[in-house]
């Protein structure tokens, strides 16, 4: 069997994974907080950890994975966008994680599941395990690591000796630099929020502690201690998360007695153009303004995966352009091939901590040796291809150049000559094989039918 080996954050090296059981590989990541479109950004944990869960299905069986993704139905930023549009929660949390879910399929991304089953309980949503968030709260409290404060429940960081070794960081240094929330309730600055109250405009949910809603952190513990048990193997995310959120989930389900997630793993952030993406630099954009501006998913896919997910990943216009046109050419030429194995070469490769990069560079090769097998199970395994050729790729897979300056010449000719019989005949034998002609001032464009190989050329030049 394959050895992978995955890069954990919390010992900082990588080593080979073992899981606990290889008939159930089970793998949590944070989802989406659903109040509006996701951008490119989200994008990218999506990404590396569908690439990952291939991997696993990959050596382990589709039916010995589980992965679960969680979507985060309950917060004050979904509450802020409710009051400002004057939209019911429900309504605002159901449409924004029907975007997510077909922005992420666009760009190749499984839906999750449990052992190899999708399945609604694979993408919980926060709202659906209250009771053991608070079940968990109440453990907590009982054992003395949490307290209620003025309607709150607050985390006694203080009580947990290791907290701080996932991001490498002092309890004494967050306190001197610590952006947290100062309030006379609590205890120590650092302490985090489990519960808090809730005023009759807000969603709440009956607590020993009164009406209230469940803090941020405690949401992702509770969800994959029910549907993963109290430890599992791999806990993903990016690495904007591994302070406070997941310092924080480590914590609290230690302290309540789970063992919780063996491995780290963290993809690094996205720049655009080299900056920062930000609203005030004009470099926002969300993954549907893409697709819908025409870049099809396997490409921002590719893009993605051009850069190891442990490093800054920049999005660039000349980047988008040489994917798009690498993979006209790889799908020209895997098109009308049987699905095969991918390369043993390129499952090494990714599981050398996803090597994504590498397994690209492999697919270069295989290309230029005219590997079709190879070629197509290494975008298989990518993620870059399934069963079907994409229609925008078939569509410009024949390279119709040369055709195009045959009959600008001839045009040039025939308006000399003021004789177009040449390019009436042309035209109509390009026609008559479902060729598109256009013929103006800008010159002449040729657009093939999907899955046109050339057949019937011959006769036309």
């Amino acid at each position: 069997m394959t050895t992978i080996r995955l890069y954990n954050t919390k010992t900082r090296k990588r080593e080979d994974f073992t899981p606990i059981s290889p008939d159930d590989v089970r793998m949590y990541v944070c989802g989406p907080t659903v109040y509006d479109r996701a951008h490119i950004g989200n994008a990218r944990p999506v990404i590396v950890f569908d690439l990952l869960y291939r991997l696993l299905r990959h050596v382990y069986g589709a039916g010995h994975v589980s992965y679960v993704r969680n979507f985060t139905d309950v917060d004050d930023k979904i509450n802020a966008r409710a009051a400002e549009s004057g939209r019911p929660i429900g309504d605002i949390t159901s449409e924004t994680t029907r975007w997510f879910l077909e922005d992420m399929a666009a760009v190749g991304a499984l839906e999750p599941s449990l052992k190899g089953e999708a399945h609604d309980r694979a993408m919980p949503r926060a709202t659906a395990y209250i009771d053991e968030m608070i079940a968990m709260i109440e453990d907590l409290v009982a054992k003395g690591h949490a307290y209620h404060a003025e309607g709150h429940v607050l985390f006694r960081v203080r009580s947990y000796d290791a907290y701080g070794a996932l991001s490498g960081r002092s309890v004494d240094d967050m306190i001197a630099g610590a952006r947290v929330e100062v309030a006379p309730y609590k205890e120590d600055p650092l302490d985090f929020v489990l519960w808090k109250p809730s005023d009759a405009e807000t969603p709440g949910w009956d607590s020993p502690w009164g009406r209230g809603r469940p803090g941020w952190h405690i949401e992702c513990s509770a969800m994959a201690d029910a549907l993963l048990g109290d430890t599992f193997d791999i806990h993903g995310g990016g690495n904007d998360l591994t302070f406070p959120h997941h310092e924080n989930e480590i914590a609290q389900s230690t302290c309540a007695g789970h063992g919780f997630a063996n491995v780290w793993m963290h993809n690094e952030m996205l720049q655009v153009e080299g900056r920062k993406m930000s609203k005030s630099l004009g470099n926002f954009f969300t993954l549907n303004d893409l697709l819908e501006g025409g870049v099809p998913g396997e490409v921002i896919r590719f893009v993605f995966l051009s850069t190891h997910y442990r490093k800054p990943m920049d999005w660039t216009e000349k980047k988008r352009e040489e994917a798009e046109r690498v993979l006209r050419k790889w799908y020209g030429q895997v098109a009308g091939a049987q699905t095969s194995e991918p390369p043993q070469e390129a499952v090494a490769l990714l599981a050398d901590d996803l090597n994504s990069h590498g397994v690209l560079t492999l697919c270069h090769r295989l290309s230029g040796e005219n590997d079709i097998e190879g070629l197509r199970g290494a975008l298989t395994l990518l993620g870059l291809l399934t069963d079907r050729i994409p229609d925008w790729a078939v569509e410009q897979a024949f390279d119709l150049t040369d055709v195009e300056a045959f009959l600008s010449d001839a045009r040039v000719t025939a308006m000399e000559t003021k004789d177009f019989a040449e390019v009436d005949r042309i035209k109509k034998a390009l026609t008559d094989l479902g060729i598109e002609v256009q013929m103006g001032k800008d010159g002449v464009k040729l657009k093939a039918p999907p899955g046109f190989d050339g057949t019937g050329l011959d006769g036309v030049l």
